[in-house]
């Protein structure tokens, strides 16, 4: 049977809707490994971070300057701040700004050119596109997620002062008593858990913001820059606060155990004090009575 009405709202339909590819595609292989469109972009991302960061420090001056350079340097401040803030003791918390601060730009600046003109559908090799964001691959933010992860780890135990201290800091008291074991237990699985919410964090908001912007894109048709502009605007904040958003949570999972070394290394200095000082008084006492 014809329905006249429906016969009416399909007239208007697509017959088909935009090219959306979530998992990357494979483009050439070298060696027999497979290099991928994601692979390749963040390939070139980080030629192109490596040489924008190299030339804007070799331009840092004491007076600052506008433009690229003072973006730069505001970020570059604003990391470090918050990482410094992040400790209790400042000196250890400037050892660890130039790590975050590279983590911060690499993430922001990978989001960003995810959205240049070419970059997804525009370009494409068969059905797949070429170049596709490395923030936008499961794969690039799982292996951001395991690295950042593994110096946190590293530095932990490090600053803990062995894998033994370490451990103990994840459990109230000691692990014989069965309730305090589950909690320590349960306190390790949920760290070891935290690689993988980084990672799909960052993935979903990337990947997520891509759909919504092609979507739009092919709603406009011809004028699919105007439609997806809104969109596009709104993912370079998305994108910037993502970043961060993942630099301060590697931050805190860190500056949360060297905080509480820090504490327990004040808390051995305090117990300490009072039996140095009462023998001093004792020898103070002894050499007066002598006398």
């Amino acid at each position: 049977m014809n329905i006249p009405t429906l016969n009416f709202i399909t007239r208007f339909a697509a017959d088909d809707g935009p090219a959306i590819h979530v998992a990357p595609a494979e483009i050439f292989h070298v060696g027999g490994v497979a290099i991928t469109n994601s692979i390749l972009y963040g390939w070139i991302s980080i030629t192109l971070i490596t040489i924008a960061l190299v030339a804007i420090a070799r331009k840092v001056t004491l007076q600052p300057k506008g433009g690229a350079m003072q973006m730069v340097e505001a970020g570059a401040d604003f990391i470090s701040s918050a990482v410094v803030d992040a400790f209790t003791d400042k000196s250890r918390g400037r050892k660890y700004v130039p790590f975050f601060v590279t983590v911060f730009f690499f993430i922001l600046l990978n989001n960003w050119f995810g959205l240049i003109p070419g970059v997804g559908e525009a370009i494409q090799r068969g059905e797949n596109p070429v170049l596709r964001p490395f923030t936008a691959d499961l794969n690039g933010t799982l292996a951001i997620g395991i690295f950042t992860m593994v110096y946190v780890y590293f530095a932990s135990i490090r600053e803990s002062g062995g894998i033994v201290k370490y451990f103990k800091h994840f459990f109230l008291g000691s692990p014989l008593n069965p309730l305090y074991l589950v909690i320590g237990i349960l306190e390790i699985f949920t760290d070891l858990t935290r690689t993988l919410s980084l990672s799909l964090r960052l993935f979903l908001n990337v990947t997520i913001g891509e759909i919504v912007i092609a979507v739009f894109a092919y709603l406009g048709h011809a004028g699919g820059f105007v439609t997806a502009l809104p969109f596009t605007l709104v993912e370079l904040f998305i994108g910037a606060l993502q970043a961060y958003i993942f630099t301060v949570l590697s931050l805190q999972y860190l500056a949360i155990t060297v905080n509480h070394a820090t504490e327990h290394d004040n808390h051995d200095l305090t117990e300490d004090e009072p039996h140095e000082t009462i023998g001093v008084d004792r020898d103070r006492v002894g050499e007066a009575t002598a006398a």
